[in-house]
């Protein structure tokens, strides 16, 4: 093997291993809890589109906006990412997983409601590293009670 394709190899590895990072750290984020403006930026595009359960937003601030307002419906989470496929083409990469969310309504019931489906997110390499340009969750399952949205938040704009 010659230095350029060890470069080659060594460069799609980090790619990887950076792009896969973000994924684990971004839904770590969300049982945290810490959503502010510098969680938005570490994870998003200023232009980013995303598609949730809960509607389809663009813009970083935006995201920032619905994720805080979807997030204080629960006391607590856990979400959990598998099956990850990467693929990455220069400064760009897709990732395709299995979503597993496990959440603690907010209510004062404590009810759980568990949902799972499919995840797809294209990210871009910024200045500042990988960052997510666009993302879908399509649930393909739910189990539990939902938590009760905001008539504002259940009719989401869409993405445009």
């Amino acid at each position: 093997m010659d230095t350029d394709e060890m470069r080659r190899q060594v460069r799609a590895l980090t790619d990887r291993a950076a792009v896969t990072d973000l994924i684990s750290r971004y839904l770590r984020s969300l049982d945290e809890g810490v959503l502010d403006d510098d969680w938005a930026r570490a994870f998003h595009t200023e232009d980013v589109v995303a598609e949730m359960p809960v509607g389809t937003v663009r813009g970083r601030d935006a995201v920032l906006d619905r994720v805080r307002r979807g997030m204080a419906l629960f006391d607590r989470t856990v979400h959990l990412s598998t099956n990850d496929v990467v693929e990455i083409d220069g400064d760009r990469a897709t990732v395709w997983g299995a979503q597993l969310s496990t959440h603690v309504l907010a209510d004062g019931s404590q009810e759980v409601f568990v949902s799972a489906g499919h995840t797809e997110t294209e990210l871009v390499r910024t200045d500042e590293g990988w960052r997510i340009s666009a993302t879908a969750l399509r649930v393909v399952w739910t189990r539990g009670t939902p938590p009760r949205l905001p008539d504002d938040m259940a009719a989401a704009s869409p993405a445009g």
